[in-house]
């Protein structure tokens, strides 16, 4: 095993002693602790935790991990290529261990004076100047007991209390003291809360310029000891935690930052998907502060020096896969630092490092299946993400390539592949990816992988490659030639219903089921194509019946479905055939608040009828409708006060509307009359310029309308007029004929900008 080289690792022990403790007890522990027998003094310990009376209760999430905070069942085994598994690193680590540290009991005196500090501050009875003099008082007396008292379970609450409010010299002279203790500190249940309670505290004061150095200092001192034998650290679930926090400390970011503590998946989701940029492709300076980087350079690069006898172990360790993580984001953008770092992580040997070889082939199919893992197919995608373009094209074209299908497969792997799929860096690197995977969507479909076809379709938007393609074999993977082209929208709406149907030619509609998450997105991403590639599409949303999409628009992710087909470039009578079949359940989808913006989407697409009749039916609930969230916004947009007291007047400025639409569509005409060819010319003469155009056509119409509505311009209603212009002026065009096509929508629904809608999405769908 890599890991018999490695240095000894430092046994911990901590052992709490009370000053109410029983004689006998306390004498068996010692004992226990005389022989070093560690089985005895674990035992007698758990029998002291449980007789002692306290006054919190152990939280029942630790129940999966032992003492010392490691996994009971940890599953951080490798193969030694005989198909037989080594020993994990924790029994190594067990099986190795030096003479242990051991705590020592708290005094009496000092536990009675902490407990009084406690009680003085719960009683509220200290003014904010006293307080930092009685933190730093009571941090004095601590200095020699700091390992005792942070590890203690009650002391170690005051002692936090202490740190929050103590000043900065107070901070670090406690920091300092610690210092060459500080990873058993962090490794300790107790102990960890009082180390992040101290950085948290450090924090704080970076900002000062006259305190920069001092916490530099301290620091450093903590990060010299962490080096020598970051091991145990990185593999300890508490300790782990507070060596993120130390690395999010160095580089300036919050301490409580998500996306450095692991990003939520709906997040992922939305960059792969091209619905959010990547919180690591721009410039996050305004969330930084004032950072350490030489320390951040030292700490990780110490950590990497140490630890690459044990690589294997900790690619597929839950806890230092965190840190590794953690590690590169915060590295993100530094290519010089993730070229030593990266291949390091991927088992690159010295010598190919000196000879400037990325990955070692040698190893690549252990490394591949490692991905297999839950720790090493999370650090992977981490890994594609930060990767430079030149590490990231040879781990596509020398490690993973002719695996994708492989691990697309598997339930873990599968990430990897659409984390490679989406950080994809140019086409050439999408035509390899395509090669493999692009002829396999209906064995994806089938083995639950949506989540690797969703990436490809979003990758080939943002390329503009295999765009056909993609509409294609999706359609060809959910029916077959014999079909017809109505059921492609219902299957994908229902992924999972579908494809564990045993006779699937028999599928129906499943009433009342909810609507896949990635189907739904699936076809929002699909819709988003040129309306000649999507005809199949189209035809199967505008087939489905009336009580199917009602049920669709009543769900949250059918919504998001109905709203994209509504936006997309399907013709203005294919929109309205849709929209027709939820006539006379408008008002009921408004009091919803997914549903309100279906009902918005409806009213812009539909024709002067279509508008009066979802008028009149949100009319009818207009009090109900206006104590709701969404209502008052909807009943503005669509001015249903107007048309309730002046409908006559509602009618004249809808059909004016109506009227500078069609005039400008006859003066320019319409984006679908033209070629595939004359589309993409346009875009890329017209991103320029497409501001401009928008606000010079946004002036035309308004001058129209002035010279046709018959409305009063109240004062009101140019403020209106006003906001309608920033809105269409913040809209980024397609293409020329896009571009009017979008501003005149835009004018005639008075929408509202789309920030609302981004507020209120995380309500609606849920991934």
């Amino acid at each position: 095993m890599a890991g018999n080289n490695r240095s000894k690792p430092t046994k911990y022990i901590y052992i709490s002693f009370w000053s109410t403790t029983k004689v006998s007890l306390s004498s068996s522990l010692s004992v226990a602790v005389r022989f070093q027998h560690r089985k005895l003094a674990s035992h007698c310990k758990s029998k002291l935790w449980k007789q002692m009376k306290m006054g919190k209760k152990a939280k029942k999430g630790n129940s999966g991990f032992d003492d010392n905070g490691y996994k009971k069942n940890a599953t951080s085994q490798v193969t030694d290529g005989t198909g037989k598994f080594k020993k994990s690193f924790k029994h190594h680590q067990n099986s190795d261990s030096q003479a242990p540290v051991i705590r020592k009991q708290v005094e009496p005196e000092t536990a009675k004076y902490f407990s009084e500090i406690a009680n003085l501050f719960e009683s509220q009875g200290v003014d904010v100047e006293e307080r930092s003099v009685i933190c730093g008082n009571a941090l004095e007396e601590a200095r020699g007991k700091e390992f005792e008292l942070a590890t203690d379970y009650i002391i170690s609450n005051t002692l936090q209390t202490l740190l929050d409010g103590c000043n900065l010299d107070n901070l670090c002279s406690f920091l300092r003291g610690c210092a060459n203790i500080i990873p058993a500190i962090a490794m300790d249940r107790s102990g960890s809360h009082v180390a992040e309670t101290a950085f948290k505290s450090l924090a704080r004061h970076v900002q000062d310029t006259e305190a920069y150095t001092i916490i530099e200092e301290t620091l450093k001192m903590i990060c010299k000891v962490i080096v020598v034998n970051p091991l145990d650290l990185m593999c300890n679930c508490y300790g782990s935690h507070v060596l993120r926090s130390l690395l999010c400390l160095c580089k300036g970011v919050p301490l409580d930052s998500p996306e450095f503590h692991g990003a939520k998946g709906s997040k992922v989701l939305a960059e792969r998907l091209n619905l959010k940029v990547s919180h690591l492709d721009g410039n996050d300076s305004q969330h930084l502060q004032q950072g350490f980087p030489s320390l951040l350079k030292f700490l990780v690069s110490g950590m990497m020096n140490c630890t690459k006898e044990d690589m294997k172990t900790l690619q597929v360790d839950q806890y230092s896969s965190l840190v590794l993580q953690t590690a590169l984001k915060l590295l993100g953008g530094n290519d010089q630092e993730l070229l030593h770092i990266i291949p390091v992580l991927l088992g690159c040997n010295k010598e190919n490092l000196a000879e400037g070889k990325f990955i070692d082939m040698i190893i690549a199919g252990e490394t591949v299946e490692s991905m297999k893992e839950p720790a090493f197919s999370h650090l992977m995608e981490v890994i594609l993400e930060v990767a430079p373009e030149s590490l990231y094209n040879n781990m596509l074209t020398k490690l993973l390539k002719n695996s994708l299908f492989e691990l697309s497969s598997h339930p873990c792997g599968n990430f990897v592949v659409q984390a490679l799929i989406s950080h994809a860096r140019t086409k050439d690197q999408m035509e390899l990816i395509w090669e493999e995977l692009g002829l396999k969507f209906a064995d994806l479909l089938r083995m639950g992988r949506s989540g690797v076809i969703a990436s490809l379709i979003a990758a080939c938007q943002r390329f503009q490659t295999h765009e056909y393609k993609c509409c294609e074999a999706l359609a060809t993977a959910v029916g077959s030639k014999n079909e017809t082209s109505k059921f492609i929208v219902p299957r994908i709406l229902f992924l999972d219903s579908y494809f564990s149907y045993d006779d699937k030619s028999s599928w129906s509609w499943p009433g009342g089921a909810k609507m896949h998450v990635m189907g739904s997105l699936i076809l929002q991403a699909i819709f988003k194509f040129q309306s000649e590639w999507i005809q199949p599409y189209i035809l199967s949303i505008t087939s489905m019946d009336a009580e199917h999409v009602l049920e669709a628009a009543q769900d949250a992710r059918g919504a998001r479905v109905i709203e994209a087909f509504l936006a997309s470039d399907a013709s203005t009578k294919q929109k309205r055939r849709l929209v027709v079949k939820l006539r006379g359940h408008f008002g009921e989808l408004a009091m919803n608040l997914s549903g309100s913006f279906t009902v918005e989407r409806c009213f812009n697409a539909g024709n002067l009828s279509l508008r009066e009749a979802i008028a009149s039916e949100l009319l009818a609930v207009r009090t109900e409708l206006s104590k709701t969230k969404q209502g008052p916004h909807l009943l503005r947009t669509l001015d249903i006060d107007r048309y309730a007291t002046k409908p006559d007047q509602w009618r004249s400025k809808q059909a004016s509307k109506q009227s500078a639409y069609n005039e400008f569509f006859v003066a320019f005409g319409s984006s679908e009359s033209k070629s595939t060819k004359s589309n993409k010319l346009l875009y890329n003469a017209s991103m320029d310029t497409s501001e401009h155009e928008e606000l010079n056509i946004k002036k035309d119409i308004d001058g129209s309308l002035i010279s046709t509505s018959v409305v009063d311009d109240t004062s009101s209603e140019k403020k209106g007029r006003k906001k309608r212009k920033r809105d269409v002026a913040s809209e980024d065009a397609v293409g020329s004929n896009r571009a009017i096509e979008k501003a005149v929508k835009n004018f005639l629904s008075s929408s509202t900008p789309d920030k609302k809608r981004h507020n209120a999405s995380n309500q609606r769908l849920k991934i």
